[in-house]
């Protein structure tokens, strides 16, 4: 039976991995969960899975919580904060974290994990983008295998399976396009937050869903297929691909492309991941070839969706370039978010901190810890108007 501890499990990915446990009781084990404030969800799922830890990082959420457990006696520990997250993440009773928090408190985490010999469900692109070059160092040393949930790697990831590495020309990164596909700027104006969390193919969290708007999300992936895979950023190509149907696609020295297909539902890369390397029967529902009316693909517009081509000379530039334009970013949509800044202001933010933080080519986990605060308080203190 294999253990899990799930890293932010109320989120969208938390909650479809709960899915996938709960059909297959006989081989997983839920030890441990965190959430940043969902009180009542995670009663839920203590109720459910009976988990022997419970972690939350919100203060009051937290005293909440713990004062229901002490009056109802249930026995699982509470935690607070990133030390409750590095605990449940470095449990000696664990096989696998599923890490799906949002942004870059991922980080610790996740190499705590590695450190203590647990290998990763990688739903955090942040921890990769921020920190890849520690991270698949620290895999590497620990012999930890990292699995990725995100659709699109997790396609790379099934295409790249039974054939030599040597023979790959690229990689194809599918995008949606997100809700403002084929918009220009001047369109783009004056959209509100919750046209941005309009997106039409899938079903995902606030900030994820503003990353896709943007195309930053997709930006973030490139940053991590290079890490994942070991691939130059001249070989990692992005394409709008609106009906969200190949997740994404490896050419061949050859000429053959091999894409992964499935319909818009993650529950398949997250079972893969949890399961690898073996197939377990379907959860999602089967692509219907004989109804399905097309499959079409652009090129990104760069010019109007800037975040895509800032995380291309982020990701170039290498050192904690990527992490400078990734706390850039989620400054950025939480101020969107609430309404203080525009949609189209979020790409003049991140470029600007891209362009007045100097960035090192060698870091350590301190230093992408500081940049983090340094970057934040600035695009706080210089935009929240």
């Amino acid at each position: 039976m294999k253990k899990i501890s799930i890293l932010g499990v109320t989120g969208s990915i938390g909650t479809q991995t709960l899915d996938i446990l709960r059909k297959d009781r006989e081989n997983f084990k839920l030890v441990a969960v965190s959430s940043h404030d969902s009180v009542n969800k995670l009663l839920d799922i203590v109720n459910e899975f009976n988990p022997s830890y419970v972690v939350l990082t919100e203060k009051n959420a937290y005293l909440k919580f713990k004062d229901y457990c002490s009056n109802k006696n249930v026995n699982a520990k509470i935690l607070f904060g990133i030390d409750g997250l590095n605990t449940i993440a470095t449990l000696p009773d664990i096989d696998m974290v599923v890490t799906s928090v949002v942004g870059m408190v991922g980080l610790v985490p996740t190499i705590k994990a590695i450190e203590s010999g647990k290998d990763i469900a990688l739903a955090n692109k942040e921890t990769l983008v921020v920190g890849g070059e520690l991270v698949i160092k620290l895999a590497k040393k620990n012999k930890i295998k990292i699995f990725p949930v995100d659709s699109e790697h997790s396609a790379i990831f099934q295409c790249i399976k039974g054939n030599d590495f040597q023979d790959i020309e690229r990689l194809y990164l599918t995008a949606s396009g997100g809700p403002f596909r084929g918009k220009t700027k001047e369109q783009l104006l004056d959209v509100t937050v919750k046209e941005a969390l309009n997106h039409p193919s899938w079903k995902m969290g606030k900030k994820l869903t503003i990353d896709s708007a943007t195309l930053m999300n997709k930006g973030l992936e490139v940053i991590e297929a290079h890490f994942l895979f070991d691939m130059p950023y001249e070989k990692i190509k992005v394409v709008v691909h609106p009906e969200s149907i190949v997740h994404s696609m490896v050419e061949y020295k050859d000429g053959s492309v091999m894409a992964q297909l499935a319909s818009t539902d993650m529950r398949l890369p997250i079972q893969y991941a949890l399961n690898y390397a073996e197939r377990k029967k379907a959860l999602v529902n089967r692509l219907d070839f004989y109804n399905m009316k097309k499959l079409s693909f652009e090129k990104p517009d760069t010019n109007t969706f800037k975040p895509l081509k800032l995380a291309y000379e982020a990701g170039k530039i290498g050192g904690t370039m990527p992490a400078i334009l990734n706390c850039a970013n989620e400054a950025a949509v939480e101020l969107f978010l609430f309404n203080k800044i525009k949609f189209l202001d979020i790409s003049y933010i991140l470029e600007e901190c891209m362009n007045k933080f100097t960035y090192l080519n060698k870091y350590t986990l301190e230093d992408l810890l500081n940049i983090e605060i340094k970057v934040k308080e600035y695009v706080k203190d210089r935009f929240n108007k």
